[in-house]
């Protein structure tokens, strides 16, 4: 890898293949493209290029191959983890995707959507909505993030209890090789054992073996049935038992079941527009309820009805609503997805994306509880997210009165003691939001070490000159 910055003649070779009015050189153009949203992270770049097709990126990847230049590819810039920050040497250069931004075809028949890497999430639910299908990721970022990122992270999401993450809603890929060379596998066959699946070599890496250009994603049926409802219980217990009850009376139709803690109810009723707990009076913990069917409303209805009927027959629920309108089914998801912005207000919070067993939920809610409160007493647990799929978003706001800065500080010793839960869980620290730097090192040092050496093998056989998104995801020796 180089161990200089870029000369001005390597830049203008690398400008010229975009042209001036696609790259930025400008600090003041280059600046949002240098931190990420939680500011834990800031780097260093002299010039940030913005392709308008494959053929484009390949070009700068044949051209950073010979010069040996790193580059970084860079999405929607809404990332948790800092896999879209370039490094504080200031040697590398940006690849942002945003200029491809086209979706290629929309199939209804075939039920998939050929979208590139820099289309944002939102287009490519109005597009599968044009030709009265669903593309199911859900995120709050959903206005903003892009394609290519999504995939890139794997991202998650409410629906995963039904449809899986990003690595389930695709079948097909194009990716631009650290070579320049150009894979195409936009293949849109459900199925296809014609050998390694390279496809899921490209999703969840960060942009470290190749950058993905389009994609080929999975459509489907709209629901003919939604429901949505929210209940108060007294615990994550009560909450998993209707969760099982939910799974039992719903099966595949139940599409998200969503766990809130009542703090993170209040931080939202506080802080977010329009915002407001719906049931007459507080609860400890809080679940929201969403159901999809495909064959008739009345269904999807009935569900909901049952659900919450068992769990006030069997004591579980204390209180629920069901929503009456889709203005009030948005209300309550608006809730659930503004939880996390909701806690900036109240200072500087340290947050884990985590994932256990969804039968130890609650051990562990209460068990992180305990640690945590030990080591930073008066210490705000927000704790939230998707129940039924085992990921939980275990923010903890700082103590009222504290000292943001100092509160920060100890963000990798609180990680440390919410993650050894974690792994006595048998979990895993990265659920949906990726590794990038945040996580990268903590991964190496818990993970067995064949893990690490085959995913250092994967990197140099793909990468062998070290040049994509370098300090990510992996550290080579």
């Amino acid at each position: 890898m180089t161990d200089a910055l870029p000369t001005p003649a390597r830049l203008d070779d690398f400008i010229a293949i975009v042209g001036k009015a696609h790259a930025l050189t400008a600090p003041d153009d280059i600046e949002p493209y240098l931190t990420e949203n939680r500011g834990l992270y800031r780097g260093a770049s002299s010039l940030v290029l913005k392709p308008g097709s494959t053929q484009e990126v390949a070009k700068i990847m044949a051209l950073a191959s010979a010069t040996h230049t790193p580059i970084v590819p860079v999405g929607g810039r809404t990332g948790h983890v800092g896999g879209q920050v370039p490094r504080e040497n200031g040697e590398d250069i940006l690849l942002s995707l945003e200029r491809l931004n086209r979706i290629r075809e929309v199939d209804p028949v075939g039920n998939v959507v050929i979208a590139e890497a820099g289309v944002v999430l939102d287009a490519v639910h109005k597009a599968a909505d044009a030709v009265d299908r669903l593309f199911p990721l859900s995120l709050g970022s959903q206005g903003s993030c892009q394609i290519g990122g999504n995939l890139s992270t794997n991202a998650g999401g409410t629906a995963v209890l039904t449809y899986g993450n990003m690595r389930h809603l695709c079948l097909g890929l194009e990716v631009v090789l650290p070579t320049g060379e150009i894979w195409d596998g936009l293949r849109r066959l459900k199925k296809d054992n014609s050998g390694y699946d390279l496809r899921d070599l490209f999703i969840g890496a960060e942009g470290t073996l190749g950058i993905i250009t389009a994609a080929v994603l999975k459509l489907y049926p709209k629901p003919l049935g939604h429901e949505v409802g929210f209940a108060g219980l007294a615990s994550p217990e009560a909450a998993l038992k209707l969760f099982e009850k939910a799974s039992a009376i719903c099966g595949s139709a139940l599409t998200g079941f969503e766990l809130m803690p009542r703090i993170g109810v209040e931080f939202t009723s506080r802080h977010i527009e329009n915002v407001r707990d719906p049931l007459t009076s507080p609860h400890d913990w809080y679940v929201l309820i969403d159901i999809s069917t495909s064959d008739r409303a009345e269904t999807a209805r009935a569900m909901l009805e049952t659900v919450l009927e068992q769990g006030y027959e069997t004591g579980v629920i204390e209180d629920a609503v069901m929503a009456e309108t889709v203005a009030q089914q948005r209300a309550l998801w608006h809730m659930r997805e503004s939880m996390s912005e909701a806690q900036k207000p109240e200072g500087g919070s340290i947050k884990h994306d985590v994932s256990v067993p969804v039968a130890a939920i609650p051990a562990f809610m209460r068990e992180a509880e305990t640690a945590v409160l030990q080591a930073v007493p008066g210490a705000r647990i927000c704790g939230f997210g998707h129940l039924g799929d085992g990921n939980i978003h275990y923010n903890i706001s700082q103590p009222v009165g504290a000292d943001k800065a100092a509160f920060i500080g100890r963000w990798r010793e609180v990680n440390a003691i919410v993650h050894a839960i974690v792994r006595a869980h048998g979990g895993s620290i990265s659920a949906e939001h990726g590794v990038g730097q945040l996580k990268r090192d903590e991964l190496i040092e818990i993970r067995p070490a064949i893990e690490t050496e085959l995913m250092n093998r994967i990197k140099q056989a793909f990468d062998p000159k070290g040049i994509l998104n370098p300090g990510k995801m992996v550290r080579l020796p």
